[in-house]
């Protein structure tokens, strides 16, 4: 079929489109009765294991005391008899390696018994500990090649699922993945060593305040998921978004997004049955989905759960994308995470949502209702302050790539430099400690005095000020929102690196108050001393305004801020030698782990562009240069039967073909002779750079003449889906 008929083929199935999935019964079988029906939950293993080993296992997962390795065996018995009740005739160890997606390897319970016949089996040993294959996952010099011994280790905190299939199902245990010398080779692994030394930190904190817990300090994000979902045929038909995820071509379409009639609006009848059976199976394995609504632009949607412990939202968040994905193919949809698929209307992005504490204690960044709450609070703000002050380099880092470098900087998404938005108020609040003025916070926006004093501070209001939706990391009232981090992308690294720059404050500021409360001064005083201190180093990245402007990004320069705009630019962060030494100090990663990540990132960088590159080249070269040569053609032939009969036939559309022809063709060549030139020539940073600022202006250069050329060429000779197509055919 060729692209031109794949191209009616897609309109046609769309206004044929019939639904093949049938309809959810949602009355015989009520969410409420589903929900968490597939995991292998708190209540499934107090009714089914012996109570010292249930006592023993929920010590591990509430309390995060050492796991008794002699309770293995009974607890896999018990979840191998539950998983094959539902079904699952095999097990696999779900895990997270450096590519940033989910891994796994299925094995069977099913084992011969050496009489012809089999049993189920599934050892203490096979739950703790599997031995996947990895020799193909990227280790950034971790390993040779020759040596493909990996291991999954249980991740007890996250329980274990169900996984249904239209032919079956399957149990999926959440794992850790390391090579066989114990190098971290995933994203799950630094993330719990993170949550370890936030912890640790944080209590130091809370111990000055009187304040004892038996619960760990842990890290909760809600991660908001912002997907496309366009009609699979034009998938099919545009071999961009087949192989790339986003388009490389693509006129903008006469309506686009300027109307914001998208946003929040009516969810397209298909569209909204395809979410309803997304949040079905996602009720099934206990992801508490919450949200849905059109996004700004159009066929773009969100997704979000509520707020959960970080290592579960991370887990949950991968089973929300991948379940994404699956159940689109039954609504004959395509989603695509990508960070942006289309040009000239927003990107794709997922908010994390970030805040710390624990059943107890609630947020540590909510300001409360008394004094002493108060107090506690402005403490772990100003960690939070700092933290992103010294590190913010670290935290553009992570959320660098190929793709969301499209997203990040414009005007959908916060800009590359890392800023924190606080409100009016607490920024005022903040701004009169460091002048030692105190008492000047009564002219606050709440209108009432501001002193710190443990017995005299007022409550803070819950919600200090207005959204700032420019803003990188903005605190919304009870947490800090994390921007910039794209759809794509797994959470994980993220959240790791704030638990990381969280546990180094907290520990700068429990070493601050233990010293003041040495030197004979009372709580209220250390805490004063330590938030003015905080604010005179650090409120250079305190910044409320609008962070989109050429304004602000002057002004960042002149504080010291980094303005990382690309990845080659951001990726270095990741080996500075301050940020060695934190991941290291804090037990996260050491300086062979790091430099491991650095180079797969900086390769993984480099492939995407490439395959973009070569993708757009063949698709010049083979869809647009043939389409618009044959209207050239049609508009040459038309000429030369009107100057055979004596007539005057002259047309600017001629001319403008022919000149966008040859343009397209002329940067087309540039760009084939650039990629051969950058093709493993120097290491992955001076490649990663090539390709940024040689390849992919040479892209833009291509698909400015082609884009030009699909306002020229008639429709019915033009070979791919429209942006009109793809983005309004529901």
């Amino acid at each position: 079929m060729s692209s031109n008929s794949a191209r009616r083929s897609a309109v046609q199935a769309i206004t044929t489109y019939k639904p093949e999935a049938s309809p959810l019964n949602f009355y015989d079988t009520k969410p409420t009765d589903i929900f968490g029906c597939n995991v292998f939950t708190d209540k499934v293993m107090r009714e089914r294991l012996p109570k010292d080993v249930y006592k023993a296992l929920h010590k591990t997962i509430e309390f995060g005391e050492r796991m008794d390795p002699g309770i293995a065996d009974t607890v896999a018995a018990v979840m191998k008899d539950w998983a094959i009740e539902k079904g699952a005739t095999h097990f696999t160890h779900i895990f997270y390696p450096l590519t940033g997606q989910t891994a796994e390897k299925h094995d069977s319970f099913l084992m011969p018994d050496g009489q012809g016949r089999i049993i189920a089996e599934f050892s203490g040993a096979m739950l703790i500990r599997g031995e996947p294959d990895a020799s193909s996952f990227p280790s950034g010099g971790l390993r040779s090649t020759f040596e493909a011994r990996g291991y999954t280790a249980w991740d007890v905190t996250s329980p274990a699922y169900i996984m249904e299939n239209p032919n079956g199902t399957f149990l999926c245990i959440p794992t850790m993945f390391l090579s066989w010398t114990g190098v971290a080779l995933d994203k799950k692994t630094p993330l719990l060593r993170s949550g370890q030394a936030l912890n640790r930190e944080a209590r130091r904190v809370l111990k000055l305040f009187g304040i004892e817990t038996k619960l760990p300090v842990v890290s909760y994000a809600g991660l908001e998921q912002e997907y496309f979902c366009i009609d699979h045929n034009f998938n099919f038909a545009r071999p961009d978004l087949q192989v790339a995820g986003r388009s490389l071509f693509g006129a903008r379409p006469a309506k686009g997004q300027e109307f914001s009639d998208q946003y929040f609006g009516v969810i397209p009848q298909r569209v909204l049955s395809y979410m309803m059976e997304v949040e079905r199976e996602l009720y099934k394995l206990g992801v508490p989905v919450r949200t849905r609504h059109n996004e700004a632009a159009p066929s773009q949607y969100e997704i979000a759960p509520l707020y959960e412990a970080s290592n579960l939202a991370v887990d949950h968040n991968h089973i929300i994308m991948s379940t994404l994905r699956n159940v689109a193919k039954r609504y004959g949809l395509k989603c695509l995470l990508h960070e942006k698929p289309f040009y000239g209307v927003n990107g794709s992005g997922k908010h994390v949502n970030y805040s710390i504490g624990n059943a107890e204690l609630g947020t540590l960044f909510n300001p409360g209702e008394t004094p002493h709450a108060n107090a506690k609070f402005l403490v772990f703000c100003a960690a939070m302050i700092r933290a992103v002050h010294k590190f913010g380099g670290l935290l553009r880092a992570t959320v660098a790539s190929a793709s969301n470098d499209h997203r990040l900087g414009a005007h959908e998404a916060p800009p590359a430099i890392m800023s924190i938005f606080l409100g009016d108020q607490l920024t005022e609040v903040f701004e009169a400690f460091r002048a030692g003025r105190i008492d000047d916070a009564a002219n606050s926006k709440s209108g009432r005095v501001m002193n710190v004093g443990v017995d005299t501070l007022p409550p803070l209001p819950t919600d200090p000020g207005d959204r700032n939706r420019t803003s990188p990391i903005a605190f919304t009232g009870n947490r800090f929102e994390f921007r910039a981090l794209g759809s794509s992308q797994s959470a994980a690294g993220s959240i790791t690196a704030l638990n990381a720059i969280m546990a180094d404050s907290l520990g700068h500021a429990a070493d601050f108050l233990e010293g003041e409360l040495a030197r004979g001064k009372d709580l209220n005083t250390a805490i004063q001393h330590y938030v003015q201190h905080v604010i005179e180093e650090h409120s250079a990245v305190i910044f409320n305004g609008d962070g989109y402007s050429s304004i602000w990004h002057a002004e960042a320069e002149r504080r010291g801020l980094p303005n990382l705009r690309t990845t080659p630019e951001a990726m270095p962060e990741l080996i500075r030698p301050e940020v060695i030494d934190l991941y290291e100090r804090l037990g996260i990663l050491n300086r062979a782990e790091l430099k491991a990540r650095y180079d797969i990132y900086l390769e993984q960088y480099c492939k995407t562009v490439r395959t973009e590159a070569i993708l757009t080249t063949r698709i010049a070269r083979t869809i647009i240069f043939p389409a618009a040569m044959r209207y050239q053609g049609e508009l040459a032939e038309t000429a030369a039967r009107m100057k055979a009969i004596g007539k005057d036939f002259r047309t600017m559309t001629l001319d403008e073909v022919t000149e966008q022809l040859r343009g397209l063709q002329d940067a087309t060549r540039s760009l084939e002779a650039t990629l051969a030139s950058v093709d493993g020539k120097g290491d992955f940073l001076a490649r990663a750079t090539r390709y940024c600022t040689e390849v992919l202006p040479l892209m833009s250069e291509v698909r400015r003449y082609a884009d030009l050329l699909e306002t020229r060429v008639a429709d019915d000779l033009w070979d791919l889906p429209s942006y009109q197509e793809i983005l309004f055919g529901k």
